[in-house]
């Protein structure tokens, strides 16, 4: 047995009731199994345990054999002498403190079936290990669990954008520019989008917010798009005017434009578009884009971030100096949903947290419930498996899920793999 299911079994006491004594003899009642630290330290905290009619409150720790008690330094270490039991597989010496104190150790016997139920579930090559036996857990017990999961995905993005916010100096404003930018380049281009926003800080656009030209021209010249010595066409040109100008009074430095993908991709995700989109945001929104997200009362506040045109110019064209059919280059709805889902919700997640104010995490769980499930290959697969994505709350939790638990066969951490393991009757 791993140690991790030693783990498991301890967590859910599913050992023999029989054998219930240390190996010194002593009788032990569990009322308690501890909860799971996972920090350093003993692996259990706070468990409730009487050995030979007197109760203990400390921490437990596991291992597969007691003597990896002595391999792991434990012996020598003060934060180990308030360990109260000492659980093992197999017994295979004496264990103590550093203070001398003999520390109990029990000797935990578990029913095979829980061991073999566990190495059916992993050994398998199902799309996810507990595919076959998905249908025999309570739905209501999955959806407990995908919430819980779903904390987690919005968790591991705030940590993101938490360290956006330290290299920003605690600037709120800033970090969520750069957040938003980074979410417009997608998957292809989002480093070059960062890129940009960090070498276009967001204060030289609020100076010209209210025209738009000239947020076009900064965002256009800082991108490395304006360097082309060749002639252009008017609009081009006014570009490369005002941003020789800007560049000069803002003493910046440009990007290389090369790096810009266009390949393999649709004309209307092009970068010229989607900056012309950023720009026409932000002059929408009159550079107050973090305080109108955070303020959101409804989702269609947050979609009204979106209610922008680009201007007239992009609407002919796809790249400078390439005029085509007109069309319109509003953003569309899967994309308006993908930086909803993804920057600024997560955002109004982590800035409720750092406010302590539960009611902006809350507002944000709500977006995710009125935003349609998104469609990709991790919700198809999850679909055929028979759970469905009713909204993104459900379809970011399964993407969440698949990622950090199916694929690393990690369902001793998981909810489903711990029901499915316990009650499974085959």
């Amino acid at each position: 047995m791993t140690e991790e299911f030693l783990h498991f079994l301890w967590k859910n006491q599913l050992f023999s009731r029989k054998s219930l004594f240390t190996v010194s003899g002593e009788k032990i009642i569990v009322f308690e199994a501890g909860e799971k630290n996972k920090n350093s330290g003993p692996d259990f905290f706070n468990a409730k345990v009487e050995i030979d009619g007197l109760l203990w409150v400390g921490n437990v720790e596991i291992h597969r054999k007691s003597s990896d008690w002595i391999r792991h330094k434990h012996h020598l270490d003060p934060a180990y002498d308030n360990v109260i039991l000492h659980v093992v597989a197999e017994n295979d010496r004496k264990t103590s403190g550093s203070n001398g104190r003999n520390i109990p150790v029990f000797e935990m016997e578990a029913d095979e079936k829980y061991q073999h139920r566990y190495r059916e579930m992993i050994n398998n090559n199902q799309w996810v290990s507990c595919q076959k036996d998905l249908f025999k857990v309570d739905p209501f017990r999955i959806k407990f669990w995908l919430g819980k999961v779903l904390v987690e995905r919005l968790t591991v993005k705030t940590e993101q954008f938490n360290l956006l916010l330290r290299k920003n100096k605690n600037s709120w404003e800033e970090s969520f520019y750069q957040g938003l930018a980074k979410s417009f380049g997608f998957k292809v281009n989002s480093q070059q989008f960062e890129q940009l926003a960090r070498s276009l800080p967001l204060k030289y656009l609020l100076q010209h917010k209210d025209q738009l030209l000239q947020l076009e021209a900064l965002l256009f010249g800082q991108a490395g798009l304006l360097n082309s010595e060749l002639f252009g066409d008017d609009y081009y040109l006014d570009l490369k005017k005002e941003y020789g100008f800007l560049r000069k009074k803002f003493d910046l430095k440009p990007m290389e434009g090369h790096t810009w993908k266009f390949m393999r991709m649709r004309p209307v995700n092009f970068p010229g578009i989607r900056i012309a989109q950023f720009a026409s945001m932000i002059h929408h929104s009159s550079g107050d884009l973090f305080s109108r997200s955070m303020a959101a009362k409804t989702l269609d506040d947050l979609r009204d971030i979106f209610d922008f045109q680009v201007s007239l110019y992009w609407k002919t064209h796809y790249q400078f100096n390439k005029e085509s059919a007109a069309r319109s280059k509003n953003m569309g709805e899967d994309a308006k949903y993908s930086i909803l889902i993804n920057t600024i919700i997560p955002f109004l997640f982590m800035y409720g947290e750092k406010k302590g104010d539960n009611n902006l995490k809350d507002r944000s769980v709500s977006f995710l419930e009125q935003i349609p499930a998104e469609k990709n290959s991790i919700i198809e697969h999850w679909s055929a498996a028979g759970i469905q994505s009713d909204n993104a709350f459900y379809s970011q939790s399964l993407i969440q899920l698949k990622n950090s638990y199916c694929k690393f066969k990690r369902c001793l951490n998981c909810e489903i793999g711990n029901q499915i393991i316990i009650f499974n009757r085959s």
